[in-house]
């Protein structure tokens, strides 16, 4: 069986605090301060770089308050690539902060204005140990907004990951896709709110690694309960057997987990999924 996880690997899942506080301009939450943000995420990203991970994710709209009514006011412009510091401070703050950590960095998404048609987008960047951008992916599936996009998929030192945002859990094809394509892992930054993550979230994360018998990262905001927004937190990592390797609360922390190819070769092998498929009778996803 060839391997799709290189070599092992730890993981690390930064549940940042960010939101936009109801409080007056006396008591502003950082989750309104862009700059604030940024450095906030780098002292995090650090820390998690210091603690041994190597792939660190940070979650939905970490740099500025959760929800499509502040796009506006906080988007950035990502294309043509690279974009200025004056276009994306977000971009050059994460390529140096990976480059400073020396690890590759998901970060997590931050609201993007595509410039041509004047329509935003909910945008992941991924970058290497260099600071080199290495993929995108727009938010394919949106609750209020029609914006289509695309899953991203790079090769690193490691294999490759699938990378897909928050609601786009809910539609296993993409997770489908990029498993089919070799990934070992998929990320998912997201901020489910209280009433679905409860229901929903660590049941559509473990099923995702059922599907695909691949690793599971879910990433979201701590809760802060003075915001307009309350983020379910509860990030956590699992393994092919859905297994759960680490969850954290709703505060801010950071939750680490090693990964390995002999835990989805085992899976694999004890229950054949991968090679039992009946593409005579459905569609491979993964050739769509």
């Amino acid at each position: 069986m060839t391997a799709v996880l290189k070599r092992p690997l730890k993981l690390a899942l930064v549940q940042l605090a960010c939101g936009i506080s109801k409080l007056t301009n006396h008591h502003r939450n950082i989750g309104a301060d862009k700059a604030a943000n940024l450095s906030h995420a780098r002292a995090k990203v650090l820390e998690a770089a210091k603690a041994g991970a190597s792939l660190i994710v940070l979650p939905e709209c970490f740099n500025s308050p959760y929800g499509t009514q502040y796009f506006p006011k906080y988007a950035e412009t990502l294309l043509p690539s690279p974009p200025t510091k004056e276009q994306s401070p977000s971009y050059h703050a994460l390529s140096a902060l990976a480059a400073e950590a020396k690890a590759y960095l998901v970060g997590g998404s931050i609201p993007e204005l595509e410039p041509t048609t004047q329509k935003y987008y909910n945008t992941s960047m991924v970058f290497s140990p260099t600071g080199a951008l290495i993929g995108t992916h727009r938010k394919t599936h949106l609750f209020d907004i029609d914006i289509p996009g695309k899953i991203s998929f790079k090769e690193s030192d490691y294999g490759k990951i699938g990378l897909s945002i928050c609601y786009d859990v809910r539609f296993p094809e993409l997770g489908m896709i990029a498993a089919r394509k070799g990934a070992f892992l998929l990320v998912y930054p997201g901020a489910f709110n209280t009433t679905t993550g409860p229901m929903h979230w660590s049941l559509l994360g473990r099923a995702r690694a059922v599907d695909n018998q691949t690793y599971v990262a879910m990433c979201s905001p701590a809760r802060d309960m003075s915001a307009t927004y309350h983020a379910w937190g509860h990030s956590f990592i699992v393994d092919p057997n859905a297994n759960i390797l680490g969850e954290l609360e709703e505060k801010e922390d950071i939750v680490y987990a090693d990964l390995d190819n002999e835990t989805i070769e085992s899976m694999r092998k004890g229950i054949p999924v991968t090679t039992q498929r009946r593409f005579d009778v459905y569609t491979d996803v993964g050739e769509v």
